[in-house]
């Protein structure tokens, strides 16, 4: 592989990082809402929403990460 394909993937891998630091930071406040709502909302549409949203955050970083790695194995 030339090194200018292999600057794109690094370029690449850079921004697949970002995305993923910016969907944790989504999960981790997602996480701070759900935590913090009353006991009285716990097993609500909104808690529920909540958990949903979470684990597709969680789904899409392991995504990510795979991505990152199939791309740094191309690079290789």
């Amino acid at each position: 592989m030339n090194r200018k394909r292999r600057a794109e993937l690094e370029r690449a891998c850079e921004l697949l990082e970002e995305l993923k630091e910016m969907v944790e930071t989504c999960k981790e406040e997602e996480e701070e809402y759900k935590d913090t709502m009353p006991e009285s909302l716990q097993g609500s549409d909104k808690y529920s929403a909540a958990e949903e949203a979470i684990s597709s955050m969680e789904e899409a970083i392991e995504l990510l990460e795979e991505a990152n790695s199939s791309i740094e194995n191309a690079k290789e």
